[in-house]
């Protein structure tokens, strides 16, 4: 059945990707819904099939029932299914005032985690602070392993959530410490890199890749992870940090600020502004 969200209220979210993936807003009848779409969510109106219709809890306004589907998703792979964090151990997670950053610093720290953010700017490594990161680091210093290793007290690091590239990555993987586990979600600067399977052996340390597509490819593991993380929000132990909410006619300018990084958290468009 297809369902046509109210513009009232309808938070369709900018991505890179042709058109918007995450939807939230209300069915004809008035219930209160969210959606995870191929594309097309840069509308007023949307038909969504009802299977796929994700119910929003009262205690969730609609800003965070479409901010927290795909930034939250791959923030709970990341930490839970892919760093495998427990409490006491210390994880670096990069791009740490993102949209995905800012929820992996909040789960991170619910899992009992250490958590050393990374980000460009002090404004950004401020917002990581008021989530919870217990240090924060400049992701542009100059000897970047030096810098994770001095806000870790010295010590080497047990996991790192990766999407930079290039020199990072070098860096990164030189704190890791023994059965640590580095995570790659992405190649923000498209340089790649090559690892040695002796140093993986040597240093006992895990290289872990990931790519959303796979998991929305398992429903059986999506919709626990999509009711958890509602449920979180509705707790009021996770927060889809906001960055700014756009008219729909500057979907442009939301997306020039993404590109510049200007923006911190998540942004989102408002078709009825």
């Amino acid at each position: 059945m297809p369902v046509r969200p109210s513009p009232v209220g309808y938070r369709p979210t900018p991505t890179s990707s042709a058109g918007a993936a995450e939807v939230s807003g209300r069915t004809a009848e008035g219930r209160r819904v969210a959606a995870l779409l191929g594309n097309g969510g840069y509308a007023q109106r949307v038909a969504v099939p009802t299977a796929i219709l994700i119910p929003v809890p009262d205690e969730v306004d609609d800003d965070q029932a479409a901010a927290i589907l795909l930034q939250g998703l791959t923030a709970v792979a990341l930490v839970e299914r892919c760093a495998r964090i427990e409490a006491g151990e210390t994880i670096v997670v990069e791009a740490a005032a993102g949209g995905t950053g800012t929820l992996a610093v909040q789960l991170a720290k619910r899992a009992g985690a250490r958590v050393i953010g990374l980000a460009s700017s002090e404004e950004k490594r401020a917002v990581a602070a008021e989530l919870g990161a217990d240090a924060t680091v400049d992701s542009r210093a100059a000897d970047l392993g030096a810098a994770i290793r001095e806000a870790n007290g010295g010590e080497r690091v047990d996991a790192v959530l990766h999407m930079s590239g290039g020199e990072s990555f070098d860096s990164e993987m030189g704190v890791l410490a023994p059965l640590g586990r580095m995570v790659v979600f992405g190649i923000a600067s498209r340089e790649q890199r090559e690892v040695s399977t002796a140093a993986l052996l040597r240093g006992s340390k895990t290289v872990v890749g990931f790519w959303l597509a796979h998991l929305l490819a398992r429903p059986d593991l999506v919709a626990p992870m999509i009711a958890e993380l509602m449920s979180a929000v509705a707790r009021g132990e996770l927060t889809a940090t906001i960055g700014g909410v756009y008219p729909l006619s500057e979907a442009a300018r939301a997306h020039q600020d993404l590109i510049a990084r200007r923006s911190t958290g998540k942004l989102l468009l408002d078709p009825s502004r």
